[in-house]
């Protein structure tokens, strides 16, 4: 099969091992960004199985409709970015494996370093090192603080673990059942929304940006947090209400952030509010952007190809798809 891959920026997928999963066939790596329906369709004009990193490219009907020889989109995880509707339509196989049992380890540690770089001002420090300052100020220890988890799912529990293991309170907020969860875990849970914000000294969100999430942080919610608080988000920028949490800094609830993910993706300017703030701590949407994460993610996406071209597809995720005339020619 043709098989194109997106987004690849610094050219690593064809380093792992497990990219030799697709010898045999011909493989076209893109290694810049683009959106531009019309440029997309003429490079991916051949394209016969389409693999993308994550949700850095909206696939959306448009572009699939430009496409007539694509068969199969492979990757991993939620797909909000995909036109799934318009992919069963045109009869192209969304293969998709949401690894159900497993939490991104990669995210989660990340999530971990950016509270102790944020907490200690670790890049900052060494920035004023590096300029010839020697120390620039007092950071915080976390034994003993508060570490808040909003949203209980694969990636939260583990980050909740983290901070058990450096001796912190971990308070938690969630729907329902994962509040049963984090109870049998043993972790103290908060009496609302509103107290998980203003007991926390540290708070992670985790939650998937869907309908009911987006925005699901508010300008109300951020000037509950303490001054010396701090919010950080690997999940999503969509979660927190558009343009609050520049203001909340401003005002000074909460005293600090450290983010992962922004509301425009890749972020290319340096006048950027966020990226401009000294009590930012900030990286470029890097929580699940590992070797041994990339291993794992994308033997998953080449196996999916390997069994659509062998006739049987798996992790399909609209199966609808299966009966049209184009997927019914796997080769």
């Amino acid at each position: 099969m043709k098989v194109a891959i997106l987004d690849d920026y610094f050219d690593t997928l064809r380093t792992l091992n497990c990219f030799g999963r697709l010898q045999g066939h011909d493989v076209t790596v893109f290694n810049d960004h683009v959106q531009d329906t019309d440029a997309l369709a003429s490079r991916l004009r051949d394209t016969e199985a389409l693999v993308l990193i994550r949700e850095r490219t909206q696939i959306r009907a448009a572009l699939l409709e430009k496409l007539p020889r694509l068969k199969l989109i492979s990757q991993r995880g939620v797909y909000p970015h995909i036109d799934v509707d318009a992919c069963t339509r045109l009869g192209i196989v969304v293969s998709s494996n949401m690894s159900a049992g497993a939490p991104s380890y990669a995210a989660a540690e990340l999530t971990w370093g950016l509270v102790l770089g944020a907490m200690r001002q670790i890049p900052q420090q060494m920035a004023a090192l590096k300029a010839g300052v020697w120390q620039i100020g007092v950071g915080h220890t976390l034994r003993d603080k508060t570490l808040g988890i909003y949203g209980y799912g694969r990636i939260g529990r583990v980050v909740a673990g983290y901070g058990r293991a450096f001796g912190m309170t971990v308070l938690v907020w969630a729907r329902e059942p994962n509040l049963a969860e984090a109870r049998a875990d043993g972790y103290q849970i908060a009496g609302s929304k509103e107290d998980l914000f203003a007991h926390s000294d540290v708070l992670s969100l985790h939650m998937r940006l869907i309908d009911a999430t987006r925005g699901i942080v508010t300008r109300a919610d951020l000037a509950r947090m303490k001054p010396t608080a701090l919010l950080v988000n690997t999940s999503r920028a969509g979660l927190i209400e558009q343009g609050a949490l520049v203001a909340a800094l401003r005002a000074g609830r909460p005293g600090m952030a450290a983010i992962d993910v922004f509301d425009t993706e890749p972020l290319r300017d340096p006048q950027d509010p966020l990226l401009a703030m000294d009590n930012v701590v900030a990286t470029p949407h890097i929580g699940y952007v590992s070797r041994d994460e990339y291993e794992l993610q994308f033997g998953d996406i080449f196996e999916q190809i390997v069994a659509y071209a062998a006739g049987e597809p798996i992790n399909v995720v609209n199966p609808a798809s299966l009966s049209s005339s184009r997927s019914s020619s796997r080769r």
